[in-house]
């Protein structure tokens, strides 16, 4: 970050400062401890992350189109977007043209597009991919889900809301998955207001939610939920009906499921992360109008959600930060599609985020066997986000130091 201070690295909670970027790290470490404690519930800072994954392999260069380079509609003279069809955003570069929620937010420099993301010794297959960017260990040695490590640490930080975390899926993300932290995950908030209060579908819920397998069992769908998680369940049902969003949302994936992300944020102060995914990004074949269709899915529905949380007053507070586990190959198939590649674009949203681009722009000629060669690991995203906006300990929860993108302002 090109000033070591910025507002995100001082601020106050229950009157103690936490220095996290500026100290040493044994007093940045006292500092979150008492900052946790003395938070409301026992909560972390009131800095919320959604994270938005857009599973099966998001094609970046159909999203973040490199308009001025003749390669790009030589390697796609099918699939290339136009040049007069891309709406704008630098000398260079472009968003596909059903972006335009994305774009107008971009304008706004509320959108940071961070490029050619990826990993060491790249893995083109969904599972072995997905895995790696859940859990944060391309080489598999550390132990349960990114964000379930960061809980973890919370907790040994001091008591935490049993809703600091939530997923929105069908099936538990590994990402959540933690040694201590119980995050419950639910298909759609119709499981809450449905389930919750009703003792044979609490019981079932405990029984789904794995209560009697082990937390390393790998068939568990989802994630212990022990009493306490039920009961904050139950506060949360009675606040839903509080408020609802005003906004207009899409019926598709992506507008049902930020819809429901800001009604929880509207309603729960205490959660801190959000988890969601979207599939159909796997493009192998008649790509154009499906890639379109999505994209188009996710660019409303970002922008309806940004404008739900300005209406509401949370916008200085939420970050959405969405990603893939992998892009596309640089050049088009036989089928009107693209088969799995490597680097892609990592996008973040909100108001707290320093617009722009980051990161190199990938090489259409220097490609690595067809694929776009990455430049910047996503852990190194993660560790933005995690120490610049979580107030979290990356190199605790990574295992490593990556630095900081200098994302936040």
């Amino acid at each position: 970050m090109s000033n070591p201070v910025s507002r995100r690295d001082l601020f106050k909670t229950g009157g103690v400062i936490a220095v996290g970027l500026v100290a040493p790290p044994w007093l940045a470490r006292v500092a979150r401890a008492d900052m946790l404690r003395s938070a409301a519930g026992g909560t972390a800072p009131d800095s919320v992350l959604v994270v938005c994954q857009l599973s099966g392999g998001n094609d970046g260069l159909n999203t973040l189109i490199p308009y001025a380079d003749a390669k790009y509609r030589e390697l796609r003279p099918q699939l290339g977007i136009a040049e007069d069809r891309v709406i704008k955003a630098t000398d260079s570069l472009g968003f596909h043209p059903s972006m335009a929620g994305i774009a107008e937010l971009y304008r706004e420099g509320k959108v940071a597009f961070v490029q050619g993301v990826g990993y060491p010794n790249p893995d083109r297959s969904h599972f072995k991919s997905m895995e790696i960017w859940q859990t944060g260990s391309p080489d598999g040695s550390l132990k349960y889900g990114w964000l379930g490590r960061h809980f973890d640490n919370l907790m040994d930080q001091g008591p935490v809301s049993p809703v600091v975390g939530m997923g929105l899926s069908v099936e538990k993300p590994r990402s959540l998955v933690a040694g201590k932290a119980a995050i419950p995950c639910f298909a759609s908030l119709a499981d809450i207001q449905n389930m919750v209060g009703d003792p044979d579908a609490e019981r079932r819920l405990r029984e789904i939610q794995g209560s009697e397998k082990g937390p390393d069992d790998p068939l568990r769908v989802v994630q212990l939920a022990n009493q306490s998680a039920l009961d904050a369940m139950t506060e949360l049902k009675s606040k839903l009906a509080t408020k609802s969003p005003a906004q207009t949302y899409g019926e598709d994936s992506f507008g049902k499921g930020f819809r429901q992300i800001a009604h929880i944020l509207m309603c729960s102060p205490a959660t801190r992360v959000v988890y969601f995914s979207a599939g159909g990004f796997d493009t192998h074949s008649r790509q154009p109008d499906q890639h379109a269709k999505l994209l188009q899915g996710l660019s409303d529905a970002l922008l309806a959600f940004q404008r739900e949380m300005e209406a509401a007053g949370r916008a200085d507070k939420v970050t959405v930060m969405c990603f893939s586990e992998f892009g596309r190959r640089a050049y088009e198939n036989g089928s009107q599609g693209t088969d799995h590649g490597q680097a892609g674009p990592m996008v973040l949203v909100g108001k707290p985020v320093k617009g722009g681009m980051y990161g190199q722009t990938p090489s259409l000629t220097d490609l690595s066997r067809g694929d776009l060669k990455w430049s910047t690991d996503f852990r190194q995203v993660y560790a933005t986000a995690l120490d610049d906006w979580m107030a979290s300990d990356s190199g605790a929860v990574l295992g490593k130091e990556f630095g900081s993108l200098g994302l936040f302002a």
